[in-house]
């Protein structure tokens, strides 16, 4: 359902909406390892809030050896292994029942491939920020779960013009912010920010209330926490961000829509791969 108010601030999240989605590398790593797809992002989730990965986007550790090995501690933990390897063998029933061992996994391998992958812009939602950008319409701003790079890592430098955080008046980046996704204080923060930039850049004296952003995620949690900050939502689709390019051309009446063919791009699910 298209939203029902005019937005005036478009917010996105970074991660699978604006570029594209680490989950290959994972997927890729999983399989590597004959381990059912879903381990990583399920350890992941489970280690909330205090696990290694949520400490990172927080900007509570800083990305050294010391996190990476505690990232790949988190990554082998055996009771969460056992229940995810339980859950799968229901749903894929040619599973061997015997839990096995957890195969050794390298957390730093893993979230460098992660990070690589996710640095191509997506095609689909790309030209449209760049439209967007041009018409001049709309605040447009980013609250993204983050990390902060060494600062002499080449991924740290966001002055190449195609980095898609040129496109954005605001940036809320949970590393530099101290909180993360769906934490509902970083949506309070984010409104509070826009507001600040409609009435003091914008010139607008009623400011932006929470009705008005409308806010793309890839992630469910994470935007059923930005509608109960009283946010519109669009949902992103894995490989098919298209149909939100689609459903922001109806909202806001502008072409929006690049030349890359509209064919969705699934995850590759191959039996064995090269190691990474």
């Amino acid at each position: 359902m298209p939203p029902s108010k005019q937005p005036k601030v478009l917010l996105f999240d970074i991660g699978g909406v604006c570029v594209v989605s680490p989950f290959q590398a994972i997927l890729d790593y999983e399989l590597s390892l004959d381990i059912p797809p879903g381990w990583v992002n399920h350890c992941i989730s489970r280690s909330a809030p205090h696990g290694f990965w949520h400490r990172l986007e927080r900007g509570e550790i800083p990305m050294d050896s010391a996190w990476f090995s505690g990232f790949t501690s988190d990554l082998h933990n055996s009771s969460l292994w056992h229940s995810f390897y339980t859950t799968a063998t229901q749903k894929d029933p040619s599973l061997p029942k015997t839990i096995p061992p957890l195969p050794t996994l390298d957390g730093e391998l893993l979230f460098w491939e992660m990070m690589r992958q996710s640095r191509s812009p997506d095609p689909w939602m790309y030209p449209a920020l760049k439209a967007l950008k041009s018409s001049g319409k709309y605040i447009l701003a980013a609250l993204s779960n983050t990390v902060i790079f060494p600062p002499n890592h080449p991924y740290s430098n966001t002055s190449s013009p195609g980095d898609p955080r040129n496109f954005f008046d605001v940036f809320i980046s949970s590393a530099h912010v101290g909180l993360r996704k769906p934490d509902p204080k970083i949506y309070e923060l984010a409104l509070k920010e826009l507001d600040k930039f409609a009435r003091e850049k914008r010139g607008w004296k009623d400011g932006v209330k929470a009705e008005e952003v409308l806010f793309l995620d890839d992630i469910g949690e994470n935007l059923k926490a930005g509608k109960k900050s009283g946010f519109q939502t669009i949902k992103v689709n894995l490989g098919r961000a298209f149909e939100a390019v689609d459903q922001l051309e109806e909202i806001t009446g502008l072409k929006l829509a690049g030349d890359h063919p509209r064919i969705p791009v699934k995850p590759m699910v191959r039996k064995k791969v090269a190691k990474l």
